[in-house]
């Protein structure tokens, strides 16, 4: 056996009250970009629903070091891996207590049926449970978890063990991402008991350092701090509050108000002025991340009748060599983006240096859409995101460049938008033609850019170019079972090259995260995975 010691952790929290509270050292307010679809972090895939449910009020059996990619116990103390890298025997935390709230008591601690239930909900379809709350685990199913993991068996009350069909390479990572939160078998019982199911994804209970309090759509959301945390010293406040500011202008005079002490996504017009008041600090670093294009390849779209001129390789093409990335990054990114070249940041093992843009070349643009029949004037469909991410602070503004490069060689460009969460549910369902998107890494494993976003596994989930190719799924299927870092990185840089040349997408910008906050916010960690964790922060008078 391969014994992995180890030492004690937890993981992110977040959000509670309303405004004042700005003078307490206990409280402290956070100026969230958007609404979350729900709290039941295993049915979602974005930071926005992450930061509200899985980086608050859960936790995972492996967990991501506070700021860092490095994998730490969470509430596993240690884990066994079995010579053939298929069994993972998981020894479970002692004295850890879920939440008590008003709508749940707990009678026993966290124990090996809360991750059987966690798993086996995701795993079987026929699970009481999810049968009678019927929903989707995109990430799960999108890294084939489904289908790999054997089997989920109780050793005793604090041992679990995983069985895995084939191996996986990144499956303590996997483990320690935000989908994998653990969830309460005893409140679930509650639940299918009371007939409300439901309610799991709207009144969350978990392990982690914050409790849920309340929740006011496009407001706020209202955490106090979990006086029972298994790891008390990291809980410095008593009330979290997520004041939910969709404007980045407003977020901005908020915190310069003391009306919420730590935002998000800045406008790169704000930076220096951000910089140089002296009640603020601003920390930034590289974006682990990746704002890019996704082309629809799929021959009628889903709700259309037409064929999508989109599936031609040559207008792909022809898309993707006149966009003109130096001006986007200059006006969009304004200096705070680099540009990118491949599916994934150069920070990540596996890049492949030797891979490189198609020239910018609209008049070649031109004679491609010619030779794919496509008539000057023909009308295509570009989704802009509603929202600021770490990827792309303006998605407005890069549609609004992109409709004018694709102008240029003879199409009409018609920019649509949804609410956030309609916009990736409609994406995921494959309503889609051009959309602007993004990724930011969550596990730090190559298998997390490349077959997440575009593998075939992710078709229904974070593959938004609706793109199968066989060979390139070949390659990073092989890749994720296979052990040595040498072989799978030799084999992720074959699958990079499919991808390039087959266009599914254009990737536009890596761009830096700038995370700015009152000058007294103490012990703030900014995320390589682009997620908000507010344990073991604290905020000084």
């Amino acid at each position: 056996m391969l014994k992995h010691a180890v030492i004690p952790f937890l993981v992110g929290a977040s959000l509670l009250a309303s405004a004042p509270f700005a003078q307490a050292a206990t409280n402290l307010v956070f100026c969230s970009e958007g609404s979350p679809a729900g709290f039941d972090p295993g049915q979602y895939t974005t930071g926005t629903d992450f930061d509200a449910s899985a980086e608050t009020m859960f936790n995972r059996l492996t967990q991501f070091e506070r700021g860092g990619t490095a994998v730490i116990p969470g509430l596993a103390t240690s884990w066994d891996i079995s010579p053939d890298v298929l069994t993972y025997t998981f020894h479970l935390r002692e004295g850890v207590k879920f939440h008590t709230t008003p709508y749940f008591k707990p009678t026993r601690e966290f124990n090996a049926d809360d991750v059987l239930f966690t798993f086996n909900r995701m795993i079987n379809k026929d699970d009481p449970f999810r049968k009678a709350y019927p929903t989707e685990f995109p990430y799960f199913t999108d890294m084939a978890m489904d289908t790999n993991i054997a089997k989920v068996e109780k050793v005793d009350d604090r041992t679990v063990k995983f069985v895995l069909n084939s191996v996986d390479a990144a499956f303590i990572q996997n483990l320690a991402m935000s989908f994998a939160s653990i969830q309460s078998a005893e409140y679930a019982a509650q639940l299918l008991k009371e007939g409300k199911p439901g309610d799991i994804n709207q009144k969350p209970i978990g392990t982690g350092p914050f409790v849920f309090k309340s929740y006011q759509k496009d407001s706020n959301i209202r955490y106090t701090g979990n006086k029972d945390y298994w790891k008390p010293e990291d809980v410095k406040i008593d009330n979290l509050i997520f004041a939910i500011t969709t404007d980045p202008s407003v977020r901005i005079q908020k915190l310069k108000k003391n009306e919420c002490q730590i935002t998000l996504f800045p406008r790169p017009a704000d930076l220096k002025a951000l910089r140089e008041d002296k009640t603020l600090k601003l920390p930034e670093q590289a974006g682990f991340n990746l704002g890019y294009i996704a082309y629809n390849v799929m021959p009628v779209l889903k709700g259309r009748t037409d064929n999508n001129p989109l599936a031609d390789l040559r207008v792909r093409q022809a898309l993707d060599m006149s966009v003109n990335k130096a001006q986007i990054i200059d006006s969009v990114y304004q200096g705070a983006g680099q540009l990118a070249v491949n599916a994934m940041p150069p920070t990540q093992w596996s890049y492949d240096t030797t891979i490189k843009d198609a020239k910018y070349d609209p008049e070649k643009a031109k004679e491609l859409l010619k030779e794919a029949g496509i008539k000057e004037g023909t009308q295509i469909t570009l989704w802009a995101m509603p929202v600021q991410r770490p990827y792309n602070p303006n998605a407005k503004l890069m549609a609004e460049m992109l409709q004018s490069d694709w102008k240029k060689i003879g199409l009409n460009v018609n920019i649509v938008s949804y609410e956030w969460g309609e916009y990736i549910k409609r994406s995921k369902g494959g309503e889609n033609q051009a959309m602007i998107i993004g990724w930011s890494g969550d596990n730090g494993d190559p298998d997390n850019w490349l077959n997440v976003l575009f593998g075939c596994d992710s078709l229904s989930g974070n593959n938004f170019s609706k793109w199968c190719d066989k060979d390139f799924d070949k390659l990073v299927k092989e890749a994720k079972k296979t052990p040595d870092q040498a072989k799978r990185t030799e084999l992720y840089k074959q699958a990079q090259h499919v991808l390039k040349d087959a266009v599914p997408m254009t990737p536009i910008a890596h761009s830096t995260v700038f995370q700015p906050m009152r000058a007294n916010v103490q012990d703030f960690k900014i995320s390589p995975f682009g997620l908000n964790s507010f344990y073991g922060v604290s905020v000084s008078k």
